[in-house]
């Protein structure tokens, strides 16, 4: 099964609606409408993150890398929906329950036939193509988590290559031990929408990335001074959160997977409360953080601290009250401030960071679950997030590790001092900037 039976039937909501007066149940044909129409609203609402990572990291690399970080973000989205549709959603979903590893090499294609003819049966819940769309621009996600931490020195080329196996491959394997009814699954590994599976998995593979291609010139001096390398622009990276936080309502709220009932819906509605309260919350830590820590807000810190706050939630974004929710996303916001200067200390150059906002709160994310939600254990998460974890780095250390031995990973010294839009693409993204 793709999916849990109840939830796409709109009757296993958390929510319990029986106080109120007895609700008619819709026909399994109204279902199956709302519950796709879910899925494409909440898909484009995932897509459209795609604009808002490509926003923000614009505004955190600097004016002579915007045009290559651009090309990175539309071209990363498009091998992702390539190369789920090829081999990673039947990798992920065609897995046996309890299973490892889903169909290797199989592509996917949508079987609607059974609402075909004159006896339409609607039990599947909803349209298949809706359900493939909601679930690449998820893998999408994962990929635009790396480009942002190993910005400014990184290959184009290399780049893809990385991102097709991550989409293809790396992601699908995570994901189906969970959500596609997996080993982990099996265990009682809770992860509603996806703070190990997503955010995490983009954050081992960034910080695998970040490890192997080394850091930015003059970014760290010979006895462990740290060099601030401002970004382009404040205000496109600040509109770029406020787009992630826009789109963080499609991942959060679709993932309650149906819209077929009052209960759904009632559902839906305190998983939007929740994640917005957890980002507002996590912007204030951030600030509150930051200003103890330098003295000063960092205004990346709260765009940051927001990011930290949407990944800390959703994990589990449904059972908290709002409090805990306001609570979750204000201990993210704090993690991001104490996990920068902690990877400076490692000379791990993270240009936008991406993994103290999508690795660290993914993991505290994921680890307080069974704070608000009974059903799951700190011991299965634990084994959830070091499974996860270990599998990434190991894969993605491989494979950064034989594109650098190979064609090489990272531009020369030349070209990262004259930037990477004219050394790498030949087009800029501020010409006037440059003109005499």
């Amino acid at each position: 099964m793709l999916k849990n039976t109840f939830k796409i039937l709109g009757l296993g909501s958390a929510l319990s609606l029986a106080a109120g007066p007895a609700l008619a149940e819709v026909s399994p044909e109204t279902a199956y409408v709302f519950n796709t129409f879910l899925f494409l609203v909440c898909g484009f609402l995932v897509m459209f993150m795609a604009a808002g990572f490509a926003m923000l990291e614009s505004g955190m690399v600097r004016s002579k890398n915007v045009a290559t970080i651009c090309l990175k973000n539309i071209s990363l989205f498009s091998i992702a929906g390539l190369m789920y549709w090829l081999v990673g959603y039947n990798l992920m979903y065609g897995i046996e329950e309890g299973g490892y590893i889903g169909e290797l090499f199989s592509i996917w294609s949508a079987d609607d036939s059974a609402i075909a003819g004159e006896a339409p049966d609607f039990s599947g819940g909803y349209a298949a193509g809706s359900d493939w769309y909601f679930q690449m621009v998820f893998c999408a996600t994962t990929a635009s988590i790396v480009s942002g931490t190993i910005a400014e020195r990184m290959k184009l080329w290399p780049f893809l290559i990385f991102t097709l196996f991550l989409t293809g491959f790396i992601y699908p394997i995570v994901g189906s031990w969970e959500w596609g009814t997996g080993w982990l699954d099996a265990m009682g590994f809770s992860d509603f929408a996806g703070s190990t599976l997503v955010h995490s998995t983009g954050g081992w593979a960034a910080l695998a990335g970040a490890i192997v291609l080394g850091a930015r010139a003059g970014k760290y001096g010979p006895n462990g001074e740290v060099t601030p390398i401002p970004g382009s622009s404040m205000p496109l990276a600040t509109l770029g959160t406020f787009v992630l936080w826009l789109g963080w309502f499609g991942f959060n709220g679709g993932s309650q997977l149906a819209l077929g009932s009052g209960a759904d819906a009632a559902a839906i509605s305190n998983i939007f409360i929740n994640t917005n309260m957890a980002a507002a919350a996590g912007v204030v830590a951030a600030m509150i953080a930051s200003n103890a820590l330098y003295g000063k807000i960092d205004l990346t810190m709260a765009l940051n601290g927001a990011i930290g706050g949407l990944v800390s939630i959703t994990a589990e974004p449904l059972t908290p009250s709002i409090p805990a929710a306001a609570f979750i996303g204000a201990v993210g916001g704090v993690l991001v401030v104490l996990a920068v200067p902690l990877l400076d200390k490692m000379k791990v150059d993270d240009v936008v960071g991406a993994i103290p906002a999508h690795l660290v709160c993914g993991i505290w994310g994921t680890m307080i679950v069974p704070l608000t939600n009974g059903d799951a254990s700190y011991g299965v998460q634990a084994i959830g997030v070091i499974s996860v974890g270990i599998f990434t780095m190991v894969a993605s250390g491989i494979l950064w590790s034989a594109l650098k031995a190979t064609v090489g990973i990272r531009v020369e010294d030349d070209g990262e001092l004259l930037g990477l839009d004219k050394s790498e693409l030949g087009i800029e993204a501020y010409p006037e900037f440059s003109r005499t």
